[in-house]
């Protein structure tokens, strides 16, 4: 299975970012143990900080599932949110922190709907359980 993760913006300083909220491992730490875990799939990481080319992406239409994690982008992106509706494979978006114990405006998704499931507050180990759920 082809899995592509995509994430939003400012998670590219994963690792560095807000480490009491985030945790200390970078996302290259993270994919290293996923593509060692899932051997058996293709993972395919792209991170953009621009909406357009996130959707760019997603509309690129070569993996078989997805694992996203829209970062801000969740909160009020209408754009990201109708691209997931058009995509007819498995989706799950994936949050690292509990959005729902954060700032008000977090704890809505605007995404969610169109995806089949959401992990919140698991930590970086929301990847990996969302590989998990996809095979």
């Amino acid at each position: 299975m082809k899995i592509l993760i995509l994430n939003g913006p400012n998670l590219n300083l994963l690792g560095t970012r807000e480490p009491e909220i985030y945790g200390n491992v970078s996302m290259e730490q993270c994919l290293e143990k996923l593509k060692t875990e899932f051997s058996s799939h293709e993972l395919n990481y792209y991170q953009s900080n621009i909406e357009g080319e996130m959707i760019n992406r997603l509309q690129e239409d070569d993996f078989d599932a997805l694992v996203i994690n829209p970062g801000a982008y969740t909160h009020y992106s209408y754009a990201i949110s109708d691209c997931l509706k058009n995509i007819r494979k498995p989706k799950i978006e994936v949050h690292i922190s509990n959005i729902y114990k954060r700032e008000e405006f977090r704890q809505k998704s605007v995404t969610a709907a169109n995806t089949d499931a959401v992990l919140s507050g698991f930590g970086m180990d929301g990847y990996r359980l969302a590989i998990l759920s996809l095979k």
